[in-house]
């Protein structure tokens, strides 16, 4: 029995198998080719490994940090066999996750136990991010959690009404002062609104800005002193979602984020559709921030705790 099923019904191991099917394929066939016809792992093959981790974006630092690793340990075995090189791969990539503070958890529980638990969610355009909410809130309220949907997008109409959709679809609580209103006062009022509902979880939108727009960025920060000022140590949640189609592009949005605010965890979605799933585990290594979520697919329940046991598991296995 593997790991992860201690953690994934296989429903859930069948999502994440799937999922992870045009990552798997396209590592694994490059990895085919690059041992081809050797029988040890020598410096071609790892030159070899090197390309192949860096085009499925797992990043130049972290592909370097990786190849290092494997290399003492060829230097230390005197000899390693290329039929053993997945599993080498495997335990090392398992290891740079448990350092980086991904921890493996086993559901949806809010990181707190205080009441409301509150989430600012953060990320570009397009990436996701409201989705993400609607399906958060969705895991919430099946634990029979009492939500709260906040719309701090005020600048698009569009992402008050998609929020608003997600709300009713869910069948939990909305808030929203409509286009134009200054985000951070949606923000306060939308943990007001839990604290005097007696939610246990307030979700809150922030606008979909560009991560090359300082002034911009500089107001998640107004945002988020505005959720303190409610509530001592909120929000109890800064998840910044990033589109693994995106590859690095997502890296440099992980970069820009992290600097403009206290980011506590990650959401990584649309992993279903690219052959880039290697990002997840160069944005863990670069920025030592957990990813806690990731989305394998459009359906609504189709969110998943990241589990990086399971996650590496699903990558390797044959």
């Amino acid at each position: 029995m593997s790991f992860f099923n201690k953690f994934f019904n296989k429903d859930k191991k069948e999502e994440l198998d799937k999922g992870l099917e045009k990552t798997k394929s396209s590592f694994f066939e490059k990895i085919s080719k690059a041992v081809a016809g050797k029988s040890t792992v020598d410096v071609e093959v790892l030159d070899e490994l090197e390309n192949i981790l860096i085009a499925s974006d797992v990043g130049l630092e972290t592909t370097v940090k990786i190849i290092e690793r494997i290399e003492g340990r060829v230097a230390r075995d005197k000899y390693l066999n290329t039929s053993e090189l997945n599993e080498i791969l495997r335990d090392e990539i398992v290891r740079l996750l448990t350092e980086n503070n991904t921890q493996d958890v086993e559901d949806f529980s809010p990181a707190t136990t205080t009441k409301p638990a509150v989430f600012m969610v953060v990320g570009v355009n397009g990436v996701g991010k409201t989705t993400t909410i609607g399906k958060l809130a969705y895991q919430f309220k099946l634990q029979g959690k009492k939500v709260v949907l906040g719309a701090g997008d005020t600048f698009r109409a569009a992402a008050v009404d998609q929020l608003k959709i997600w709300s009713e679809r869910v069948g939990c609580d909305f808030f929203s002062k409509g286009m134009n209103t200054d985000p951070a006062a949606v923000a306060y009022e939308t943990v007001n609104y839990a604290i005097a509902n007696q939610c246990d979880v307030a979700i809150i939108d922030t606008a979909g800005r560009l991560h090359t727009k300082i002034n911009l960025m500089q107001e998640l920060g107004k945002i988020k002193r505005s959720i303190s000022k409610r509530l001592e140590d909120a929000p109890h949640e800064v998840l910044l979602v990033l589109d693994a189609t995106t590859g690095q592009n997502a890296i440099e949005q992980a970069r820009h984020f992290t600097e403009a605010t206290d980011v506590s965890a990650l959401a990584l979605t649309k992993l279903d559709g690219t052959a880039k799933g290697g990002v997840a585990i160069g944005i863990s290594d670069q920025f030592k921030v957990p990813i806690k979520y990731i989305g394998v697919g459009e359906g609504i329940q189709q969110l998943q705790i990241f589990n990086k046991r399971a996650f590496v598991d699903s990558l390797f296995e044959k």
